[in-house]
């Protein structure tokens, strides 16, 4: 086809969590005959599909006239991805210390059902009992105030189908999550996801150990900048040490929905996909395990 052009360029990529890629006379379609290296640094980036990049490097970048291939991320558009972000719940697991693990049994075995039913046909009803707080879960403002909004009241639209935007925690070793790290994103009407990599602990001893959690002051600015929701991939949104609880509060009088044990973060974009965490609508209860999710289009 003619008037198609393409671009050849070497790179070097540099990631937040250590290591680096390089490529050298990497090719990829243009809408014109040039692109700024900015755009061509992102346009690399969503080609390879490349999480936690820190600083791209574009080297000896030329405009080439060449047949479009295709390139994905721009031209051609991704399959459509979903993402699971929450953990499974399975019989006595221990999600919080001191909490009992949820007991997963049978109410009608496939055996007793037989008499029920025509011949060959057969059916399994279980029972769960367990505490709310178990596996990955959301936090109403129930859970904090008696008289808040409990999981029956929350809107939908507020826990589901959410544009959802990731903070990732520099270095891994950042307990106190400051409003620092949260100024460069925009929140507003967003689901924000702070990805601590401590997810990674779940199910032993050192998750309820020295665990990352959200400031006062970075629960205030994202109430103040109208976050729609937040998460966090770590065992409680608050410092266990500190029994006032201040991002619960601060969060749940603004009416911003909380999910813990969060998983999976690593696999998201920064931004660009949609955010699922919507609970059972149960009356008088203000926390419940949500099967977590996000989607990514394209």
């Amino acid at each position: 086809m003619s008037d198609q052009w393409r671009v050849q360029f070497d790179a070097m990529v540099t990631f937040q969590n250590g290591g680096r890629l390089s490529v050298e006379d990497f090719r990829l379609d243009i809408p014109g005959t040039e692109i700024e290296e900015d755009a061509l640094a992102e346009l690399l980036v969503r080609q390879l599909g490349l999480l936690m990049v820190n600083e791209v490097q574009i080297l000896r970048k030329r405009a080439i006239r060449e047949a479009h291939k295709g390139s994905r991320g721009v031209f051609l558009p991704r399959a459509r991805r979903i993402v699971e972000l929450n953990h499974p719940i399975r019989n006595g697991m221990v999600t919080y210390p001191g909490l009992p693990g949820p007991e997963i049994s049978e109410y009608l075995t496939r055996e007793a059902s037989r008499s029920r039913y025509a011949p060959g046909t057969e059916f399994h009803i279980g029972r769960v009992s367990m505490v709310a707080n178990t596996g990955t879960y959301l936090d109403t403002p129930f859970h904090r105030f008696s008289d808040g909004i409990d999981l029956s009241g929350m809107p939908i639209e507020s826990l589901a189908d959410l544009e959802g935007v990731v903070l990732r925690v520099p270095g891994g070793d950042v307990r106190a999550v400051d409003r620092e790290l949260l100024l460069p994103l925009e929140v507003r009407g967003r689901a924000v996801l702070v990805h601590t990599g401590w997810a990674r602990h779940f199910g032993t001893a050192q998750y309820a150990t020295g665990a990352p959690f959200l400031t006062r002051r970075a629960s205030e600015w994202l109430a103040a900048e109208g976050a729609a929701l937040v998460g966090i991939d770590s065992i409680n949104i608050d410092d266990m040490a500190d029994g006032s609880r201040p991002a619960h509060t601060v969060l749940l009088a603004a009416r911003i929905p909380i999910v813990e044990h969060l998983c999976g973060l690593e696999h998201l974009p920064p931004t660009g996909f949609r955010f699922h965490a919507a609970p059972p609508r149960v009356a008088d209860m203000g926390t419940f395990p949500v099967r977590a999710y996000a989607v990514i289009e394209g």
